[in-house]
């Protein structure tokens, strides 16, 4: 069996071996769970010192052990399921949310060049697609339809009401999130991430200076759109108990939290890919390598930080209040700035 696929880098084609696609789809599953332990160590940590408490500091050393207790607890649990609950719904809804959590990591490219492994060329990316963009989206839609199934098929008024919230959150902010990066697409020509990165390299410029209102329109739908605060309005647990996951517990419940803090790390490195040049380093342009994924991962890292901040400092909207931002202050503003793109690029080409 000696079947190649053709993997894109650009503008250069090269050939990957089927069983290099499958080690790193392993090790992207791999990789995706190995964060979720050590960002939510980060955020506990941030969070602490954010608010003036240490943060986790008894579990392992300076409590790095931590979160290993906490999923440990989480996977020792008794499943509960509630008597009327739809039973094969109620346990593949997290499921779903995990899969394409992970699914959606595996489109960050970390390189535009191929690595040579044991004399074969190895993009560091799950998949490069000319329509990865498109992937990102799709995957992220997917993965939304395990908090509409876990909120439904609990057969729990609290929990219905939250995926109902998060239907109408999901859809308001999706609109904004997608115009958002029109100009991004305009610019490039392309809807390949590898490519886009490319586009900035090229221009010498990172794609947040001329399109600083289309990342901070990104940057916000896509905090609704992970559930992060201020827009956590599907488990506010002062009105819902605890939203679309109100009657989960143990390893189902685990299934979410995996699935919340890789698309946190999701959306730092779409954030750093799409607007920040994704490997491209300032003034740098002869980098070695095996530098590109280290860039990719601060930068990721940075965006992340700005999340947990955000956590820190602002509190929950009231969801009238979410619901108006979206609709009448993104979404045209996004609109806006696509048309004005656009108009640019016609004029100056």
């Amino acid at each position: 069996m000696t079947a190649l696929l053709q993997a894109p880098i650009g503008t250069i084609y090269y050939a990957e071996p089927w069983w290099a696609q499958i080690i790193k789809a392993l090790i992207i599953f791999g990789i995706g769970f190995s964060l979720v332990p050590l960002t939510l160590l980060y955020e506990r940590k941030l969070l602490g010192r954010f608010q003036g408490r240490p943060g986790p500091n008894r579990v392992g050393i300076f409590g790095s052990l931590q979160p290993m207790a906490d999923i440990g607890k989480l996977l020792f649990k008794e499943q509960f399921k509630p008597r009327g609950a739809i039973g094969w719904l109620f346990i593949a809804a997290p499921l779903i949310s995990m899969v394409f959590a992970l699914a959606t990591f595996a489109v960050i490219p970390f390189s535009g060049r191929p690595q040579d492994v044991f004399g074969t060329p190895i993009g560091l990316y799950g998949v490069d697609s000319d329509i990865g963009l498109l992937l990102f989206f799709a995957f992220s839609a997917v993965g939304s339809y395990g908090i509409l199934l876990g909120g439904w098929a609990s057969t729990s008024k609290y929990s219905f009401l939250g995926a109902m919230r998060a239907a109408a959150q999901l859809i308001s902010y999706e609109a904004a999130q997608g115009l958002a990066l029109l100009g991004v697409v305009m610019t490039t020509g392309s809807l390949s991430l590898s490519e886009i990165v490319d586009k900035q390299g090229d221009m010498g410029l990172w794609f947040i200076v001329p399109q600083i209102v289309g990342a901070f329109i990104f940057f916000v739908a896509t905090l609704a759109e992970i559930n992060r605060t201020p827009f956590d309005l599907l488990e506010a647990d002062s009105e819902l108990v605890g939203g679309f996951m109100t009657e989960y517990g143990g390893g189902r419940f685990a299934m979410y939290y995996v699935a919340e803090y890789v698309h946190l790390v999701v959306a730092g490195a779409m954030f750093s890919t799409l607007f920040l040049g994704g490997w491209n380093i300032p003034f740098w342009q002869g980098a070695p390598g095996f530098l590109d994924p280290i860039v990719v991962l601060l930068k990721t890292v940075v965006i992340v930080t700005i999340i947990v901040w955000i956590r820190a400092t602002l509190p929950r909207l009231r969801y009238d209040q979410l619901m108006s931002f979206g609709w009448k202050i993104l979404l045209p503003l996004a609109t806006l700035n696509a048309l004005v793109t656009a108009i640019v690029l016609v004029a100056f080409k």
